[in-house]
C-alpha cells in the first residue's frame, strides 16, 4: 500500500532557496511524489510513498527545530495519486492575499472528537450555537460538506473574506468553526478573520481528514475532495470509486 501523508505548519522561514533544494534531494532520494510549498509564513507538504520511505522522510523532517512535533495527516491507497515530485516557492503557502505572521502563534483551535461532541448535544459547552464555517472553494464543497455548514460558494479563497464580513451578523453571540480539507486554510482564515474583528474564530484541528480520522464521521455528508489523483476520499478515508481531475495549489489538508 501507498502512504499519503499531509502536513503544514506556519512559521518563520529565511532560507527558502537552500531549503527547497534540501528538501527536494532527500525526496528524491526517497522515491516520494508530490507537493512541497514554502514561503516565508511557513510549509506545506502532500507526499506519497512506501511507509519506509515516508516515514524516513518525516523523521529526518522534523530534526529541524522549526518542523519538530509536525502535525500529519495520513491515508492510504493503492497506487500513487501523484505524477511528479514538485518543490515550489511562493508568496503564501495558501493564498489569500494577505500573509499571517507565524510568529503571533496558532489561531485557537477545537479537536475532532470536541466538535462531534458539540454538533451531537446541538451547542459547544458554554451553551452556545456553533457556527460550522466551510472555508473551501465551491467545487470541493460539491463533493460534500458537514451539515447546516454555512458556504458562500466562493470560487477561490481570497473571495472568503469579504464574504464573510458581508455577512458577520450571523455570527454575533456564536462560537464560529472553521473548517477545511487538512487544516491550513481553516487556521489561515480564523487567524485573518479575528484580525478583521469578527471575534475568535476557532479552526477545526486538522480539518476534515483529521475529523474523518478520530471520528465516525457523524454530520459529515458525501465525500471529502482531495487535491491528487484520488479525487476525494470517503468518510473512511477511501478513495473515491470515480476519482476527478486534481485542481488548485494543494490540499488544505495539508495542504
Amino acid at each position: 500500500m501507498i502512504v499519503n501523508v499531509a502536513a503544514y505548519r506556519f512559521v518563520p522561514l529565511a532560507d527558502l532557496p537552500a531549503l527547497r533544494e534540501s528538501l527536494r534531494a532527500r525526496a528524491e532520494a526517497l522515491a516520494l511524489k508530490g507537493t512541497i510549498l514554502l514561503a516565508p509564513e511557513g510549509i506545506n507538504l502532500f507526499l506519497a510513498g512506501t511507509r519506509e520511505a515516508v516515514d524516513d522522510y518525516l523523521g529526518w523532517l522534523c530534526e529541524d527545530a522549526r518542523f519538530a512535533g509536525l502535525p500529519v495527516k495520513e491515508s492510504l491507497s493503492v497506487a500513487v495519486p501523484f505524477g511528479r515530485l514538485r518543490v515550489r516557492l511562493k508568496r503564501e503557502i495558501i493564498t489569500l492575499r494577505a500573509p499571517v505572521a507565524p510568529h503571533q502563534g496558532r489561531a485557537p483551535a477545537v479537536e475532532a472528537a470536541t466538535l462531534k461532541r458539540w454538533l451531537d448535544q446541538g451547542h459547544d459547552d458554554a451553551g452556545l450555537e456553533v457556527v460550522l464555517l466551510d472555508t473551501r472553494n465551491d467545487y470541493e464543497t460539491d463533493a460534500g460538506r458537514f451539515a447546516g455548514a454555512v458556504d458562500y460558494r466562493v470560487p477561490s479563497f481570497t473571495a472568503l473574506p469579504g464574504a464573510v464580513m458581508a455577512d458577520r451578523e450571523r455570527y454575533l453571540g456564536k462560537t464560529i468553526v472553521s473548517y477545511c480539507t487538512g487544516g491550513i486554510r481553516c487556521e489561515k482564515a480564523a487567524l485573518h478573520l479575528s484580525e478583521l474583528g469578527l471575534g475568535e474564530v476557532l479552526q477545526l484541528e486538522g480539518g476534515i481528514l483529521k475529523y474523518l480520522e478520530e471520528t465516525d464521521g457523524s454530520h459529515w455528508e458525501g465525500e471529502c475532495f482531495v487535491f491528487d489523483g484520488r479525487g476525494a476520499v470517503d468518510k473512511k478515508l477511501r478513495p473515491s470509486p470515480q476519482p476527478s481531475p486534481p485542481r488548485g495549489e494543494g490540499v488544505g489538508t495539508a495542504p
